[in-house]
């Protein structure tokens, strides 16, 4: 019986030391696929990246185009930077087409225009339904990709479009609009610009959001329309992060630490826009914008030394077509201050890679992306960066830098998904609250003795 039992013993422990290194060949085994996989993974190229990726930009201006010059998505780019081939070629999976009204030459229609530029998109998605699809959820956005064509959206450009309303805010949500930019270079009465912050004979509010401004936010947030912080001053950006109870975008801005223009943000900002949203939030996202005079120094040096001369030679075309009765369209005065800027060397690639790198390593890499602002910034872009067709430029050099694939997929476009997703979230639990606006007296406001 000991024998035997000894017999066993020894049995059972050879078994179990068989049992042992088969275990650990199994994991060896794991291990060298897994490490097979991560190799395999590491070998892909940056085409291969690129065209893996759902790539979005949250900022394209070709609505005027489409207005003012009867210019249209199958045409060639004549002088743009945005048609439907170079964004087949640039591997672009979603364009958010800003709707935006200069403030000047129409006022007292801000909203007509608003309507117009709004239509403008629609009926360029109807003329090519094979190759485009206007959406207007995250959800939307991956199916349009999914069947090969390009995601349409469209973002606001500038509160005054609201003209002071919940109500048409409401109607621009209803037509497909899924973000608005607070301000543009205008303060609104509202909400602060950073265009006019400093101008003393601009009214601005106490606090960078009006007692209306704070319901705008909250409306937004009801509606799962993404609250846009680029373009507003540095104090309504703080209140406005302190309103929202959603994670926060900015669609078209960069890092004030390398191009110091108040349009930029500081450190501090884009920390902020990584912890915006509420407890639970994972945070929003700053896509940065390709204009050379917010990604170089030493381009807005030279554009700010220009300006002068570049503003006389507009205020000369537009007291010439006022003279002879006529309006100075944008395209116009976009001809002219192209002709300017155009004198100033553009920077290299490097320096708008520098800029995203800059906001990964600030406020995550889970909270930069893509906000190119193509046709509008008078074709003043980095060296390489001609149009969209350019995009996977982009690509190679972050992965130049060491990269991975699943961070270049985040930055081209997975970030800016979590954020809407995360925005349509919130929306559902506010529609479910019933909570009066700020603007309406509060049940629990105390009554003055």
């Amino acid at each position: 019986m000991v024998l035997a039992a000894t017999i066993l013993m020894a049995a059972a422990a050879v078994s179990a030391q068989e049992q042992t290194r088969a275990a650990q060949a199994g994991a060896t085994q794991t291990m060298t696929s897994k490490a097979g996989k991560e190799g395999a993974a590491q070998k892909l190229s940056a085409a291969q990246v690129h065209r893996s990726a759902i790539v979005i930009d949250t900022h394209a201006d070709t609505p005027q185009r489409f207005l003012d010059e009867h210019f249209d998505l199958d045409d060639a780019l004549k002088g743009g930077e945005f048609n439907l081939e170079s964004a087949r070629k640039g591997g672009l999976g979603a364009e958010f087409f800003s709707i935006w009204v200069e403030p000047e030459t129409n006022k007292g229609h801000y909203a007509r225009r608003t309507l117009e530029l709004i239509d403008a998109v629609k009926q360029q998605a109807a003329k090519h339904p094979g190759e485009m699809e206007l959406v207007t959820s995250a959800e939307g956005i991956e199916r349009a990709h999914r069947e090969h064509k390009l995601a349409a959206l469209m973002g606001i450009e500038g509160g005054h479009s609201i003209e002071n309303s919940l109500g048409l805010l409401r109607q621009y949500y209803a037509l497909g609009v899924r973000y608005m930019t607070l301000t543009w270079a205008n303060s609104n009465g509202w909400a602060d610009s950073s265009g006019d912050a400093d101008d003393a004979t601009v009214a601005h509010t106490k606090e960078g959001l009006s007692e209306f401004g704070k319901d705008v936010v909250y409306e937004m947030n009801r509606l799962g329309m993404m609250v846009d912080v680029s373009h507003v001053s540095d104090k309504t950006f703080f209140r406005t992060l302190i309103i929202t109870r959603a994670p926060v975008i900015a669609s078209h801005s960069g890092a004030r630490a390398l191009c110091d223009a108040p349009r930029n943000m500081t450190d501090d900002m884009l920390r902020a826009i990584a912890n915006s949203g509420g407890p639970d939030s994972k945070g929003g996202v700053v896509q940065v914008n390709f204009f050379s005079g917010f990604v170089s120094q030493e381009y807005r040096n030279a554009m700010k030394a220009k300006e002068p001369e570049m503003k006389a030679a507009v205020q000369a075309l537009k007291d010439k077509a006022k003279a002879e009765g006529k309006e100075t369209s944008e395209a116009e005065i976009d001809k002219v201050q192209r002709e300017y800027a155009d004198r100033i060397p553009r920077p290299p690639l490097k320096e708008l890679i520098d800029q995203i790198d800059h906001v990964a390593k600030v406020a995550g890499v889970d909270h930069v992306g893509l906000g190119s602002d193509f046709d509008g910034i008078s074709g003043q872009l980095p060296q390489g960066i001609d149009s969209a067709a350019d995009l996977p430029k982009i690509t190679a050099a972050l992965m130049e830098r060491g990269y991975s694939a699943v961070d270049c997929r985040k930055i081209l476009g997975g970030n800016l998904l979590r954020v809407f997703r995360e925005v349509e979230q919130v929306a559902k639990e506010l529609q479910a609250e019933d909570r009066p606006r700020i603007t309406v007296k509060q049940p629990f406001e105390k009554k003055r003795e």
